[in-house]
């Protein structure tokens, strides 16, 4: 498959870069963080979003979804990364209805993937206990209590918790934390007794939650497959959602470089355009090479979910290790590059190095990753 995008995901790009330069852009972003907005996101944009179809871009066409394959939710994604687009597209799309289409029952896909396309509901992942991304490190329990199951632990790093209509709760129902075998998903209604959240506002002014559940009793029907058997599942969700947040690291890094070369080719010191400086040129022309690098193995890794690629994890792990190394790189040289006033807040760039250093976390970072590519190629 050729690393280009077709004429329909064209169309798609340059329809999500015009909405979201209107209506989604940093400018959005700085009103929704000042004025303490409980949601972080503008529930009417959300709404046109969802009128557009963006909810169901990836949910096949058999639930409500258009279909569309995740290679045109990363489109629409990257285009998020580059105006800093506050939305529940991440949570509740890219994670939330990945993780139901991967684990869910027939009845819960029919029921759930609908809602989220209309964008009547919105669904969490609730997975992450540690201040570390490590998806074996479960410990929150799930004990069968006759026909009811009862959940009890502590979850961190609830993406968009405050919104969720409800959560998809990875629970440890035999075995230990480390292990594969015994995790199982549960379908968690967000106003269930006994499942408390409270708000945790991010570095990037997004939010997210803690969630507690004390005892919180579900029905068998809140179980997603087999018990104890959710791993393969859950790892298949993990490495689209990698994917999908490679993406946005993609946007975000090249609007951030785009706007750091305007920056140096106006900015004058010593009578001297600064873009003129050999060194500074070095470092820009390094930095294209590598977005060149990062945009070819994004795409290839988008294409590798809608082929169904056996290797999909190893396209998982190179794509985020790549593109959280390369929105590292694009970020701090964008705030160095403005000098002093790319660490003030007057400034946009500082934004979007706080978005970079909290999408390079999430899913695992650099580090997790390149471990990972590393140990399934056998070393």
């Amino acid at each position: 498959m050729t690393l280009v995008l077709n004429e329909e995901q064209l169309m798609l790009q340059e329809s999500a870069a015009g909405f979201l330069a209107s209506k989604a852009t940093v400018e959005h972003l700085r009103k929704l963080r000042d004025s303490g907005d409980e949601l972080g996101f503008d529930p009417a944009v959300w709404q046109e979003m969802v009128d557009m179809g963006w909810a169901g871009i990836a949910i096949p066409e058999a639930y409500g979804g258009l279909g569309y394959g995740y290679t045109g939710l990363g489109v629409v994604l990257e285009q998020a990364g580059r105006h800093l687009s506050a939305s529940p597209l991440e949570a509740s799309v890219l994670i939330g209805a990945t993780a139901i289409n991967c684990l869910g029952n027939e009845s819960q896909k029919a029921l759930w993937l609908a809602a989220i396309a209309a964008g009547e509901k919105q669904v969490t992942l609730a997975l992450q206990e540690t201040g570390a991304f490590d998806p074996l490190a479960v410990t929150t329990t799930a004990s069968q209590d006759g026909d009811t199951f009862v959940l009890s632990g502590e979850k961190r790093m609830v993406l968009d918790a405050q919104s969720a209509d409800a959560f998809i709760v990875i629970a440890r129902s035999s075995g230990s934390a480390g292990e594969s075998a015994g995790l199982s998903a549960f379908l968690v209604a967000a106003d269930a007794e006994g499942l408390s959240r409270s708000r945790c506002d991010m570095v990037d002014s997004r939010q997210c939650g803690v969630l507690s559940l004390d005892g919180v009793r579900v029905s068998a029907d809140a179980l997603m497959g087999a018990e104890g058997d959710a791993w393969a599942a859950l790892e298949r969700t993990l490495d689209i959602a990698a994917i999908g947040l490679s993406a946005e690291l993609l946007g975000l890094s090249l609007e951030a470089f785009e706007r750091t070369v305007a920056y140096i080719r106006e900015r004058k010191q010593f009578g001297q355009v600064i873009g003129s400086f050999q060194g500074l040129q070095h470092r820009a022309a390094h930095l294209f090479a590598e977005l060149e690098l990062a945009r070819s193995i994004v795409l290839k890794a988008l294409q590798a979910v809608d082929a169904g690629d056996d290797s999909l994890s190893r396209f998982a792990s190179a794509a985020k290790a790549k593109l959280s190394e390369v929105a590292r790189l694009a970020s701090n040289e964008g705030v160095q590059m403005h000098g002093g006033v790319g660490m003030t807040d007057e400034y946009d760039i500082g934004l979007f190095m706080k978005r970079a250093r909290v999408l390079e976390h999430l899913m695992g970072d650099y580090y997790y990753h390149l471990d990972r590519f590393a140990r399934i190629g056998g070393y």
